[in-house]
């Protein structure tokens, strides 16, 4: 990842004695190049997990001090031994702490109390056996904190550096060196995967058991090998997130520049529980997962073989710019297989371009299959397997190339290997060379020159399509979202108010279940379109009302107790006459009362009907227990649960979030494609979307939304029924995201008199950065402004937009705008990756205080988030 992209010499010179805060990651490095380690606990007893630490530090090539701790011996194989760390008389880098649990607090006393940087705790028996072992780790974990010692574990196997001969761990092996940093949860998975990858070749940058996560977690692993050069690829075997909002935040600025691969178990678990809204049932905690990679740019795989695989073909071989893929072969049944998986995994079959098959035609025998897949006969030797290549890479209507060969008797398994390493191209070459002991050394040719190499070509054909989803998803990353304005504080004061005031009735007789009319209510305080909906206690009122309105209208059930009205035909559309509403009011008081009794028919209400013509769609939220507010948008109506046409997707949205939602679903097909009176926008719903995941954010309370249905037409949309759920909960599960910091928004006035606003970056910000560039650059210093040696010869505007796309605490951006033109910026200033503050001010704003200004509020964010420590 780039560092310090961007310096200016504009701010004040206090800041630039150092870095104004240091970055929690920053001293990983203590477990991972450690100069000196201590294992307190070490032993040569055999079979000891003590003895085997010390056996593989140091017969792994760690050139560091190895020093045993153990009050009960003087030496341990052959190494004089201490009784306690500050008695050996070396500063320590590294504590490998192996005593049982019981022992821990006071081995990290020790660790503490002599200034060590980072420990490893190895020893099991702490939250993982109940409330007293939680305690004991909570106290472990507080103590380290206070102490500033990191710490890995408990609960864990260890740490690997293969690059340094590092071994700290009790594993049976020392990996390769390559450029896998591989983090588990699962000791036992660490150990298997070890040696498996021992068989098959696959070398690592670092090898990590994270154990209980009670110090370092996933974010801060994820952001220190992201930081990394030895490190291409970040793979991790997951039990648990841990802290979701750190893991996305870190991953998504990571993802960006290498890849970051999960596989996490649990994907059949039936994660749905019963709930009172559609939504509620719709959502499954793996789907939930699903979306927090999807936002973080984190792509998940099913299975161990996969993970490597995809590390292989996202670290080794360029990103494709399409999902097409060109196969080439000398049989045909494999070459079929390759087919049916590129296309059943979402890609597609490169069409040949018609110059590219002449110029095949010329030089291929002619019973090769003049199409893709191209079938180069079975006694292909490698210089048809070359040049076909050559021609194939150069068609711009293949985005990628799988080359298959199967071992026949003519074949020449390691020339043809060889050839395919010699063609020079900017697309992704995989191979799939079928066989076992034929093959074997083309594959090791293929390892050598990183092209990556499967068994079987469906293989190859899927990890292809998997590799391009992925890729494009990325891309979005940074697109510039719609711009929106930015709510002012007294706006969202305003209309969190009213929505608790219209929730103070069920709160106060303790429902759960808010009415439509209230939940509109609320729906329309967030700008959200609904149909207006009136209550009818009595057939006379409902008739009123129905003429008031105009007809045709719909009736509904008016009821505290029912929760979905169609279910008890609680709901009757298209009633066009005034007899009709009487009728209807009638029917529905007596089905209900039939079925619920008296108490539960509390009148009607009266709305007018939305005339069909429209697509009808659902919205909604469901609060995970785990991961906070989720928001879900599919396929509606009274069918919704049957079509199961939904995507997941965590608030805050911007537009491009939103409108990837609304192209996940299968319905979208239907809005693009719509035939009725007219083309259906999709921008209202994205609106939509953006403002239910605002209301989702600021009323927390609310656990459960259904809006159903969403009629979407050429005229925009409506919500024409609507549900909230409120929680009774003491505790209020906090989103994955992070929300926009509205509190630390600030409303200054210059000393030139000049009224400006400064607040945290938007991603929406970033449609305003072209401007502000522009401007930037018509001045003098803007070279020295902007000029850094990791970041010369860049365009200034991608990297300010990048800003925008990152828009996290872990960017700590803040903008300057003009009080009465948002669109207008005044200035920009950021920390950079390591904790140094950099500003850039407009010409008419140089001379002002605005830099201290935004320094200072730059200072607020990065504390308040606590995602950096004091130095």
């Amino acid at each position: 990842m780039v560092k310090n992209f961007i310096f200016c010499y504009e701010a004040e010179e206090d800041f630039f004695r150092g870095p104004l805060l240091m970055l929690e990651y920053a001293n990983l490095d203590a477990f991972f190049t450690p100069r000196s380690i201590a294992v307190i606990g070490a032993k040569d007893t055999q079979n000891s997990v003590g003895r085997t630490i010390m056996t593989n530090l140091l017969s792994g090539g760690y050139q560091g001090e190895v020093i045993p701790i153990n009050p009960h011996r003087t030496e341990v194989l052959g190494i004089p031994c201490f009784p306690s760390i500050q008695e050996c008389g070396s500063q320590i880098d590294l504590a490998i702490i192996v005593v049982p649990a019981i022992h821990v607090f006071d081995a990290m006393k020790s660790c503490v109390d002599a200034h060590v940087k980072a420990a490893v705790v190895i020893a099991a028996g702490f939250k993982e056996i109940g409330l007293e072992g939680a305690r004991l780790e909570q106290m472990v974990a507080q103590l380290a904190k206070e102490g500033n010692v990191r710490m890995i574990g408990p609960n864990c196997l260890g740490l690997m550096n293969p690059k340094i001969g590092l071994n700290a761990s009790f594993a049976h092996g020392n990996p390769l060196s390559g450029s896998i940093a591989f983090i588990s949860q699962s000791g036992a998975m660490c150990s298997a995967v070890l040696d498996w990858s021992l068989e098959k070749k696959v070398g690592f940058s670092a090898f990590v058991s994270i154990g209980s996560m009670a110090d370092v977690g996933w974010a801060d692993l994820i952001r220190y090998f992201g930081n990394d050069p030895e490190s291409k690829s970040i793979l991790m075997y997951m039990e648990t997130v841990g802290d979701p909002r750190a893991f996305i935040e870190a991953a998504r600025r990571v993802s960006i520049e290498k890849p970051v691969i999960v596989i996490k178990p649990g994907r059949t678990e039936q994660g749905a529980k019963a709930a009172t809204s559609h939504t509620g049932a719709l959502v499954g905690s793996d789907a939930v997962f699903d979306a927090i990679c999807e936002r973080s740019g984190v792509l998940r795989v099913n299975t161990v073989a996969q993970l490597f695989d995809m590390a292989e073909v996202r670290g080794n071989q360029p990103a494709p710019m399409g999902p097409r893929l060109a196969i080439i072969s000398n049989a045909g049944g494999p070459a079929v297989l390759a087919t049916d998986a590129v296309i059943r995994n979402g890609g597609q079959l490169a069409k040949l371009d018609h110059k590219i098959i002449e110029q095949l035609s010329e030089y291929l025998p002619a019973a090769w299959s003049h199409s893709n897949p191209i079938d180069i006969l079975g006694d292909a030797d490698s210089e048809r397997y070359k040049k076909t290549l050559e021609f194939v890479v150069k068609d711009p209507s293949a985005d990628g190339v799988l080359v298959i060969l199967t071992p026949q008797e003519m074949s020449e398994p390691e020339k043809v290997a060889q050839a395919v390493c010699a063609v020079s191209t900017q697309k992704p070459i995989l191979a799939s060379f079928m066989g076992a002991k034929s093959v074997e050394e083309a594959r090791n040719i293929f390892a050598k020159e990183k092209i990556p190499s499967f068994d079987y070509p469906d293989e190859a054909a899927a990890s292809f399509s998997i590799v391009w989803k992925h890729a494009n998803e990325l891309r979005k990353f940074c697109l510039p979202p719609r711009w929106r304005e930015r709510p002012s504080k007294n706006d969202v004061e305003h209309r969190t108010l009213s929505a608790r005031a219209i929730m103070a009735e069920a709160v106060v007789k303790k429902r759960s279940v808010l009415s439509e009319r209230e939940s509109k209510r609320i729906l329309k305080l967030y700008g959200i379109p609904v149909v207006e909906t009136f209550l009818a206690k009595k057939p006379e009122e409902a008739i009123v009302l129905a003429k008031k309105i105009g007809f045709p209208v719909v009736v509904k059930i008016e009821s505290s107790i029912i929760t979905h009205k169609s279910d008890v035909g609680g709901v009757i559309l298209n009633v066009a006459t005034a007899h009709d509403v009487l009728t209807a009011y009638s029917t529905i008081k007596e089905k209900v009362t039939k079925l619920y009794g008296e108490a539960a028919f509390e009148g009607v209400t009266i709305q007018k009907m939305v005339q069909t013509g429209g697509v009808e769609l659902i919205a909604g939220s469901y609060s995970d227990p785990q991961f906070g507010p989720v928001l879900l948008f599919g396929a509606g109506g009274i069918f919704v649960e049957a079509f199961q046409d939904r995507v997941l997707g965590l608030p805050p949205l911007t537009s491009i979030q939103a409108h990837h939602m609304i192209e996940a679903t299968k319905i979208s097909s239907v809005l693009s494609k719509w035939r009725g009176e007219g083309h259906i926008p999709l921008e209202p719903i994205e609106d939509l979307l953006i403002d239910l995941s605002q209301l989702v954010l600021e009323l927390p309370e609310i656990a459960e939304i259904d809006i159903n249905p969403i009629i979407a037409s050429s005229l925009g949309i409506v919500s024409t029924d609507a549900r909230m759920v409120l929680s009774y909960s003491s505790s209020i599960h906090s989103s994955a995201c992070s929300p926009y910091p509205l509190e630390l928004v600030r409303d200054a006035v210059l000393d030139n008199g000049a009224r400006i606003c400064i607040g945290p970056v938007r991603p929406e910000d970033a449609s305003l950065m072209s401007n502000f560039e522009e401007r930037l650059s018509l001045r003098p210093s803007y070279k020295q402004v902007f000029f850094h040696q990791n970041f010369a010869g860049k365009i200034i505007r991608e990297e300010l937009l990048r800003i925008c796309a990152h828009c996290s605490p872990w960017n700590y951006a803040v903008l300057a705008q003009s009080e009465t033109d948002q669109r207008y910026v005044a200035g920009l200033g950021a920390l950079d990756d390591e904790g140094r503050p950099w500003v850039a001010l407009d010409d008419r704003y140089e001379k002002t205080n605005l830099s201290q200004l935004l320094m200072k509020v730059i200072d607020e964010y990065a504390r308040s988030c606590g995602g950096m420590r004091p130095q």
